[in-house]
């Protein structure tokens, strides 16, 4: 059975795109930190009679990745995989900390290019990866320095690999979207009213409605 990879899966617009996808006969496999999220997200797809597999992985951990590989990679068909983890520090530049810095390079951009790296040899059969961005990538943004950088640098990966197997059974997909209204602002006040931001089942539809034929998605948000 073909299988959709989801990293953080757990919550959010990774939660959705497993929802939406199970009815679209993809076994889905949830990736993320927090267990608990992951399996009350796999219940939620159990009960709308998808076909649901989950783990703990940090993309932030190559021995993680490692691990995952040599534990499950054998068994899976992975025909889409889904780069949706993501960590967002906001503020001044001159207030971020080094920590804040790897953090975010660690998480949106070094994890996806080192999984994508492992998984290599199976997606190479015939795949397509999508990179979650943010609009973040498209354009810099006041107080989010660090965090522009590394979706930049996401964006870079995702546009090279686009050239790089062009004509081959790879594809890739770069998704830029403005900021949504899930738990990922749950610790941040750099967005005041999410309300008026997109919900991630929005996104979430518009994603898996053009992903096939579009090797870029943009969705602003409602501002």
């Amino acid at each position: 059975m073909k299988t959709a990879l989801i990293t953080g899966g757990g919550s959010g617009l990774g939660k959705e795109l497993g929802k939406l996808l199970s009815g679209q006969g993809y076994h889905i496999f949830l990736l993320g930190r927090t267990e608990d999220r992951l399996k009350e997200a796999g219940t939620e797809i159990e009960n709308m009679g998808g076909q649901v597999s989950f783990t703990t992985l940090d993309v932030r951990s190559a021995h993680d990745i490692h691990q995952f590989c040599k534990n499950h990679l054998s068994d899976l068909n992975v025909e889409l995989l889904i780069h949706n983890a993501g960590v967002g520090y906001f503020g001044p530049f001159k207030e971020s900390t080094d920590d804040e810095l790897i953090s975010m390079f660690e998480t949106n951009t070094l994890g996806p290019i080192r999984l994508t790296k492992a998984l290599l040899p199976q997606l190479e059969k015939g795949c397509t990866i999508i990179n979650i961005i943010s609009t973040a990538g498209l354009r810099g943004k006041k107080n989010e320095s660090l965090y522009v950088a590394s979706k930049f640098s996401l964006r870079g990966f995702g546009e090279s690999l686009q050239k790089e197997y062009e004509g081959s059974n790879l594809r890739i997909v770069n998704a830029y979207m403005g900021g949504m209204d899930t738990p990922f602002w749950e610790n941040s006040d750099h967005i005041s009213d999410t309300s008026r931001l997109r919900s991630p089942k929005e996104v979430a539809e518009t994603i898996v409605n053009e992903y096939r034929k579009k090797d870029e998605i943009v969705i602003e948000s409602k501002k």
